[in-house]
Protein backbone atom coordinates (compact mmCIF):
# COMPACT_ATOMS: atom_id res chain seq x y z
CA UNK A 1 0.00 0.00 0.00
CA UNK A 2 1.62 3.27 -1.09
CA UNK A 3 1.62 6.00 1.26
CA UNK A 4 0.24 9.47 -0.32
CA UNK A 5 2.43 11.91 -0.67
CA UNK A 6 1.60 15.68 0.30
CA UNK A 7 2.01 18.02 -2.09
CA UNK A 8 2.93 22.04 -0.29
CA UNK A 9 1.41 24.33 -2.56
CA UNK A 10 4.69 26.87 -3.58
CA UNK A 11 4.26 30.18 -1.77
CA UNK A 12 5.47 33.11 -4.13
CA UNK A 13 8.44 34.98 -2.78
CA UNK A 14 7.07 38.18 -2.56
CA UNK A 15 5.02 36.83 0.25
CA UNK A 16 7.29 34.81 2.14
CA UNK A 17 9.05 38.04 2.39
CA UNK A 18 6.15 39.72 3.38
CA UNK A 19 5.47 37.32 5.91
CA UNK A 20 8.73 37.30 7.25
CA UNK A 21 8.27 41.09 7.25
CA UNK A 22 5.14 40.92 9.38
CA UNK A 23 7.25 37.64 11.64
CA UNK A 24 9.81 40.79 12.01
CA UNK A 25 8.04 43.59 13.30
CA UNK A 26 5.94 40.96 15.45
CA UNK A 27 9.48 40.19 17.24
CA UNK A 28 9.94 44.28 17.47
CA UNK A 29 6.62 44.58 18.82
CA UNK A 30 6.81 41.69 21.58
CA UNK A 31 10.36 42.65 22.57
CA UNK A 32 9.34 46.45 22.94
CA UNK A 33 6.05 45.45 24.66
CA UNK A 34 8.17 43.35 26.83
CA UNK A 35 10.47 45.86 27.90
CA UNK A 36 8.10 48.18 28.34
CA UNK A 37 6.53 46.21 31.09
CA UNK A 38 9.86 45.85 32.87
CA UNK A 39 9.83 49.76 32.81
CA UNK A 40 6.70 50.04 34.26
CA UNK A 41 7.72 50.64 37.68
CA UNK A 42 10.44 52.58 37.37
CA UNK A 43 8.26 54.81 34.51
CA UNK A 44 4.97 54.96 37.40
CA UNK A 45 7.17 55.89 40.01
CA UNK A 46 9.07 58.61 37.71
CA UNK A 47 5.44 59.79 36.77
CA UNK A 48 4.61 59.78 41.00
CA UNK A 49 7.17 62.32 41.78
CA UNK A 50 6.89 64.42 38.86
CA UNK A 51 3.01 64.98 39.19
CA UNK A 52 3.88 65.87 42.55
CA UNK A 53 6.40 68.68 41.79
CA UNK A 54 3.64 69.93 39.58
CA UNK A 55 0.54 69.61 41.92
CA UNK A 56 3.70 71.91 44.65
CA UNK A 57 3.85 74.15 41.23
CA UNK A 58 0.05 74.67 41.05
CA UNK A 59 -0.68 75.26 44.60
CA UNK A 60 2.26 78.09 44.96
CA UNK A 61 1.51 79.71 41.19
CA UNK A 62 -2.25 80.19 42.70
CA UNK A 63 -1.79 81.41 45.40
CA UNK A 64 0.74 83.94 43.76
CA UNK A 65 -1.89 84.46 41.31
CA UNK A 66 0.31 83.20 38.15
CA UNK A 67 -0.46 80.67 35.64
CA UNK A 68 1.14 77.13 35.51
CA UNK A 69 0.94 76.86 31.67
CA UNK A 70 3.15 80.27 31.10
CA UNK A 71 5.77 79.41 33.56
CA UNK A 72 6.22 76.21 32.07
CA UNK A 73 5.89 77.19 28.47
CA UNK A 74 7.41 80.45 27.81
CA UNK A 75 9.47 81.56 30.70
CA UNK A 76 12.85 82.34 29.54
CA UNK A 77 15.20 80.35 27.57
CA UNK A 78 11.68 78.85 26.25
CA UNK A 79 11.37 82.06 24.05
CA UNK A 80 13.92 81.78 22.46
CA UNK A 81 13.46 78.62 21.32
CA UNK A 82 10.04 79.19 20.63
CA UNK A 83 11.14 82.60 18.33
CA UNK A 84 13.60 79.84 16.74
CA UNK A 85 10.46 77.37 15.74
CA UNK A 86 8.60 80.35 14.20
CA UNK A 87 11.16 82.22 12.91
CA UNK A 88 14.04 80.57 11.93
CA UNK A 89 17.85 81.67 13.03
CA UNK A 90 19.50 85.43 12.95
CA UNK A 91 21.82 85.70 10.21
CA UNK A 92 24.03 88.06 11.61
CA UNK A 93 26.52 88.46 14.67
CA UNK A 94 25.62 92.19 15.93
CA UNK A 95 27.48 93.04 19.00
CA UNK A 96 24.48 92.83 21.47
CA UNK A 97 25.27 90.69 24.93
CA UNK A 98 22.64 88.02 25.30
CA UNK A 99 20.62 88.94 21.79
CA UNK A 100 21.70 86.33 19.44
CA UNK A 101 19.60 83.23 18.72
CA UNK A 102 22.39 81.04 16.98
CA UNK A 103 23.33 80.12 20.59
CA UNK A 104 20.85 77.50 20.99
CA UNK A 105 21.09 74.14 18.98
CA UNK A 106 18.20 73.41 16.55
CA UNK A 107 16.88 69.94 17.22
CA UNK A 108 14.32 70.58 19.97
CA UNK A 109 13.08 73.62 17.92
CA UNK A 110 12.77 71.73 15.02
CA UNK A 111 10.45 69.23 16.68
CA UNK A 112 8.16 71.66 18.33
CA UNK A 113 7.60 73.09 14.77
CA UNK A 114 7.19 69.33 13.40
CA UNK A 115 4.84 68.71 16.31
CA UNK A 116 3.08 72.26 16.16
CA UNK A 117 2.12 71.34 12.39
CA UNK A 118 0.29 68.20 12.93
CA UNK A 119 -1.34 69.19 16.01
CA UNK A 120 -4.06 71.81 16.94
CA UNK A 121 -2.64 74.81 19.77
CA UNK A 122 0.20 76.69 20.11
CA UNK A 123 4.00 76.29 19.06
CA UNK A 124 4.16 76.75 22.69
CA UNK A 125 1.87 74.21 23.67
CA UNK A 126 3.71 71.14 21.02
CA UNK A 127 6.90 72.75 23.11
CA UNK A 128 5.81 71.13 26.19
CA UNK A 129 4.15 67.72 24.46
CA UNK A 130 7.67 67.65 23.42
CA UNK A 131 9.56 67.97 26.77
CA UNK A 132 7.10 65.96 28.58
CA UNK A 133 7.02 63.35 25.76
CA UNK A 134 10.83 63.25 26.41
CA UNK A 135 11.24 63.25 29.57
CA UNK A 136 9.11 59.40 29.67
CA UNK A 137 11.67 58.30 27.06
CA UNK A 138 14.84 59.32 29.24
CA UNK A 139 13.18 57.94 31.97
CA UNK A 140 13.12 54.90 30.13
CA UNK A 141 16.16 55.20 28.84
CA UNK A 142 17.62 55.97 32.36
CA UNK A 143 16.00 52.58 33.55
CA UNK A 144 17.32 50.72 30.73
CA UNK A 145 20.86 52.09 31.83
CA UNK A 146 20.53 50.67 35.53
CA UNK A 147 18.64 47.72 35.10
CA UNK A 148 21.16 46.73 32.08
CA UNK A 149 24.37 47.63 34.89
CA UNK A 150 22.91 46.18 38.42
CA UNK A 151 19.47 45.31 37.59
CA UNK A 152 15.84 46.21 37.69
CA UNK A 153 15.33 47.55 41.16
CA UNK A 154 18.61 49.91 41.08
CA UNK A 155 16.88 51.08 37.23
CA UNK A 156 13.87 51.53 38.84
CA UNK A 157 15.66 53.49 41.76
CA UNK A 158 17.41 55.33 39.13
CA UNK A 159 14.55 56.12 37.75
CA UNK A 160 13.22 57.94 40.26
CA UNK A 161 16.09 59.97 41.89
CA UNK A 162 16.53 61.39 38.35
CA UNK A 163 12.85 62.00 38.84
CA UNK A 164 13.43 64.22 41.69
CA UNK A 165 16.50 65.85 41.06
CA UNK A 166 16.41 69.50 42.78
CA UNK A 167 15.68 71.57 39.56
CA UNK A 168 13.86 68.30 37.80
CA UNK A 169 10.61 70.58 37.36
CA UNK A 170 12.95 71.70 33.93
CA UNK A 171 12.06 68.21 32.58
CA UNK A 172 8.73 69.65 32.18
CA UNK A 173 8.97 72.50 30.92
CA UNK A 174 10.10 73.90 27.20
CA UNK A 175 13.69 73.35 27.64
CA UNK A 176 16.02 70.88 25.90
CA UNK A 177 16.96 69.15 28.56
CA UNK A 178 14.75 66.03 28.87
CA UNK A 179 14.98 65.85 24.81
CA UNK A 180 18.80 65.79 25.29
CA UNK A 181 18.61 63.13 28.39
CA UNK A 182 16.97 60.77 26.05
CA UNK A 183 19.38 60.64 23.45
CA UNK A 184 21.95 60.57 25.88
CA UNK A 185 20.74 57.76 27.75
CA UNK A 186 19.98 55.51 25.00
CA UNK A 187 23.53 56.42 23.30
CA UNK A 188 24.62 55.11 26.31
CA UNK A 189 22.74 52.01 26.35
CA UNK A 190 23.51 51.18 22.76
CA UNK A 191 27.44 52.10 23.34
CA UNK A 192 26.65 49.18 26.70
CA UNK A 193 25.07 46.87 24.49
CA UNK A 194 27.53 46.77 21.64
CA UNK A 195 25.17 48.77 19.11
CA UNK A 196 27.46 51.12 17.76
CA UNK A 197 25.78 52.71 15.15
CA UNK A 198 22.71 53.51 16.87
CA UNK A 199 25.03 54.75 19.74
CA UNK A 200 26.89 56.91 17.13
CA UNK A 201 23.21 58.58 15.66
CA UNK A 202 21.81 59.08 19.13
CA UNK A 203 24.69 60.81 19.58
CA UNK A 204 24.30 62.90 16.55
CA UNK A 205 20.79 63.68 17.76
CA UNK A 206 22.32 64.63 21.33
CA UNK A 207 24.90 67.04 19.82
CA UNK A 208 22.49 68.67 17.45
CA UNK A 209 20.15 69.35 21.04
CA UNK A 210 22.35 71.11 23.42
CA UNK A 211 26.15 72.31 23.53
CA UNK A 212 26.78 69.33 26.06
CA UNK A 213 25.74 66.79 23.00
CA UNK A 214 29.82 67.03 23.09
CA UNK A 215 30.00 64.81 26.07
CA UNK A 216 28.07 62.09 24.22
CA UNK A 217 29.94 61.95 21.33
CA UNK A 218 33.39 61.94 23.52
CA UNK A 219 31.70 59.05 25.30
CA UNK A 220 30.51 56.97 22.08
CA UNK A 221 33.78 57.67 20.14
CA UNK A 222 36.32 56.96 23.35
CA UNK A 223 34.16 53.44 23.63
CA UNK A 224 33.79 52.91 20.17
CA UNK A 225 37.76 53.23 19.25
CA UNK A 226 38.62 51.17 22.19
CA UNK A 227 35.99 48.55 21.11
CA UNK A 228 37.37 48.92 17.44
CA UNK A 229 41.06 48.31 18.69
CA UNK A 230 39.54 44.78 20.10
CA UNK A 231 38.43 43.88 16.24
CA UNK A 232 34.95 45.24 16.34
CA UNK A 233 34.97 46.76 12.91
CA UNK A 234 31.23 48.30 12.99
CA UNK A 235 32.66 50.11 16.29
CA UNK A 236 34.57 52.50 13.81
CA UNK A 237 31.66 53.54 12.43
CA UNK A 238 29.89 54.94 15.55
CA UNK A 239 33.24 56.57 16.45
CA UNK A 240 33.18 58.22 12.89
CA UNK A 241 29.52 59.54 13.58
CA UNK A 242 28.92 60.31 16.92
CA UNK A 243 30.66 64.17 16.72
CA UNK A 244 28.85 65.07 13.51
CA UNK A 245 25.75 66.71 15.11
CA UNK A 246 27.97 68.89 17.10
CA UNK A 247 30.68 69.91 14.53
CA UNK A 248 27.95 69.91 11.96
CA UNK A 249 25.94 72.84 13.56
CA UNK A 250 29.44 74.52 14.54
CA UNK A 251 30.34 74.58 11.06
CA UNK A 252 26.86 75.89 10.51
CA UNK A 253 26.85 78.76 12.35
CA UNK A 254 30.64 79.96 10.71
CA UNK A 255 28.92 79.44 7.31
CA UNK A 256 26.21 81.05 8.50
CA UNK A 257 28.26 84.41 9.88
CA UNK A 258 30.89 83.66 7.41
CA UNK A 259 33.71 83.68 10.38
CA UNK A 260 35.21 80.25 11.06
CA UNK A 261 34.54 80.97 15.05
CA UNK A 262 31.44 81.88 14.51
CA UNK A 263 29.75 79.95 17.20
CA UNK A 264 32.36 80.63 19.69
CA UNK A 265 32.16 84.47 19.07
CA UNK A 266 27.76 83.89 19.63
CA UNK A 267 28.85 82.18 23.11
CA UNK A 268 31.35 85.06 24.02
CA UNK A 269 28.35 87.42 23.59
CA UNK A 270 26.56 85.37 25.80
CA UNK A 271 29.78 85.50 28.12
CA UNK A 272 30.27 81.60 27.42
CA UNK A 273 33.45 81.54 27.48
CA UNK A 274 36.23 78.66 28.71
CA UNK A 275 38.08 79.96 31.81
CA UNK A 276 39.53 76.53 33.54
CA UNK A 277 36.72 76.48 36.64
CA UNK A 278 38.02 80.24 37.88
CA UNK A 279 34.59 81.84 37.63
CA UNK A 280 32.82 78.32 39.13
CA UNK A 281 35.43 78.43 42.26
CA UNK A 282 35.04 81.86 42.94
CA UNK A 283 31.04 81.62 42.53
CA UNK A 284 31.60 78.79 45.24
CA UNK A 285 33.88 80.77 47.43
CA UNK A 286 31.47 83.77 47.52
CA UNK A 287 27.48 82.12 48.15
CA UNK A 288 29.10 79.04 50.49
CA UNK A 289 31.88 81.09 52.53
CA UNK A 290 31.70 84.74 52.25
CA UNK A 291 28.15 85.89 51.95
CA UNK A 292 26.41 86.40 54.97
CA UNK A 293 23.03 85.73 53.49
CA UNK A 294 23.29 84.54 50.09
CA UNK A 295 20.16 83.81 48.03
CA UNK A 296 18.76 80.60 48.69
CA UNK A 297 18.96 79.48 45.49
CA UNK A 298 22.23 79.98 44.64
CA UNK A 299 23.14 78.02 47.69
CA UNK A 300 21.38 74.71 46.41
CA UNK A 301 22.75 75.38 43.07
CA UNK A 302 26.04 75.60 44.55
CA UNK A 303 26.11 73.00 46.71
CA UNK A 304 24.91 70.34 44.15
CA UNK A 305 27.78 71.38 41.86
CA UNK A 306 29.97 70.34 45.11
CA UNK A 307 27.94 67.14 45.12
CA UNK A 308 28.41 66.29 41.72
CA UNK A 309 31.58 66.23 41.66
CA UNK A 310 31.85 64.23 45.15
CA UNK A 311 29.42 61.38 42.84
CA UNK A 312 31.76 61.65 39.96
CA UNK A 313 35.04 60.40 42.64
CA UNK A 314 32.56 58.08 43.69
CA UNK A 315 31.59 56.77 40.19
CA UNK A 316 35.09 56.38 39.37
CA UNK A 317 36.12 54.05 42.30
CA UNK A 318 33.13 52.05 41.77
CA UNK A 319 34.70 51.58 38.63
CA UNK A 320 31.42 52.50 36.09
CA UNK A 321 31.53 51.34 32.64
CA UNK A 322 34.44 53.93 30.67
CA UNK A 323 31.22 55.18 28.20
CA UNK A 324 29.44 56.43 31.70
CA UNK A 325 32.77 58.17 32.64
CA UNK A 326 33.67 59.81 29.69
CA UNK A 327 30.16 61.30 29.60
CA UNK A 328 30.02 62.78 33.02
CA UNK A 329 33.52 63.76 32.92
CA UNK A 330 33.22 65.60 30.00
CA UNK A 331 29.89 67.40 30.91
CA UNK A 332 31.02 68.27 34.41
CA UNK A 333 34.47 69.75 32.61
CA UNK A 334 31.86 71.63 29.96
CA UNK A 335 29.21 73.03 32.85
CA UNK A 336 32.47 74.01 35.76
CA UNK A 337 34.82 74.99 33.42
CA UNK A 338 32.35 77.69 31.64
CA UNK A 339 32.82 81.04 32.42
CA UNK A 340 29.47 81.61 32.46
CA UNK A 341 26.42 82.64 34.21
CA UNK A 342 26.53 80.40 37.33
CA UNK A 343 22.93 80.10 38.20
CA UNK A 344 22.06 77.56 35.47
CA UNK A 345 24.61 75.00 35.82
CA UNK A 346 22.79 72.80 37.78
CA UNK A 347 20.24 72.58 35.00
CA UNK A 348 23.34 71.95 32.81
CA UNK A 349 24.05 68.86 34.99
CA UNK A 350 20.48 67.41 34.87
CA UNK A 351 21.55 64.98 31.91
CA UNK A 352 24.21 63.35 33.65
CA UNK A 353 22.03 60.75 35.45
CA UNK A 354 25.15 58.41 35.71
CA UNK A 355 26.08 60.73 38.53
CA UNK A 356 23.14 59.24 40.60
CA UNK A 357 24.28 55.35 40.28
CA UNK A 358 26.32 55.06 43.64
CA UNK A 359 23.27 56.62 45.98
CA UNK A 360 20.78 54.23 43.97
CA UNK A 361 22.99 51.20 44.76
CA UNK A 362 23.18 52.13 48.44
CA UNK A 363 19.01 52.71 48.39
CA UNK A 364 18.53 49.22 46.32
CA UNK A 365 20.07 47.51 48.51
CA UNK A 366 18.70 49.16 51.82
CA UNK A 367 18.07 46.23 54.18
CA UNK A 368 15.03 48.21 55.40
CA UNK A 369 11.81 49.23 52.72
CA UNK A 370 11.22 52.21 54.84
CA UNK A 371 14.19 53.57 54.30
CA UNK A 372 14.08 53.77 50.80
CA UNK A 373 10.67 55.36 51.41
CA UNK A 374 11.81 58.16 53.62
CA UNK A 375 14.88 58.93 51.42
CA UNK A 376 12.80 59.04 48.32
CA UNK A 377 9.61 60.94 49.87
CA UNK A 378 11.91 63.84 51.37
CA UNK A 379 13.66 64.39 47.77
CA UNK A 380 10.40 64.25 46.03
CA UNK A 381 9.08 67.12 48.74
CA UNK A 382 12.59 69.00 48.86
CA UNK A 383 12.77 68.70 44.51
CA UNK A 384 8.77 69.30 44.47
CA UNK A 385 9.36 72.94 46.66
CA UNK A 386 12.52 73.96 45.15
CA UNK A 387 11.07 73.45 41.84
CA UNK A 388 8.18 75.62 42.62
CA UNK A 389 10.39 78.13 44.63
CA UNK A 390 13.10 78.30 41.46
CA UNK A 391 10.25 79.19 38.88
CA UNK A 392 8.19 81.48 41.08
CA UNK A 393 10.91 83.43 43.88
CA UNK A 394 13.78 83.29 42.19
CA UNK A 395 13.91 85.83 39.91
CA UNK A 396 15.97 84.70 37.27
CA UNK A 397 15.60 81.99 35.10
CA UNK A 398 16.16 78.08 36.06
Amino acid sequence: MSRATTVRPTVPASRRHSEAGRGGATDVRTRLLRALRRAAPALLGYLAVRLCGLLVLARWAHAARQGVWPTLATSWDSRWYLEIAGHGYADALSTRPDANNLAFFPLYPALVKAVAAVTPGSLATAGLLVAVGFSFVAAWGVFAVGDRLYGRRVGTVLTVLWGVLPVAIVQWMGYTESVFTAFAAWGLYAVLTGRWVWAGWLAVLAGLTRPTGIAVAAAVTVTALRAACRGERRALAGAVIAPLGWLGFVAWVGLRLGRVDGYFAVQRLWRNEWDGGRTTLRSLRRFLMYLTTPQLFLVAVSLMLVVSVVLFLLCVADRQPPALLVFTGVLLLVVLGSGGVFFPRARFLLPGFPLLLPPALALARARRAATVVVVLGAATVSSAWLGAYMLLAWKGPP
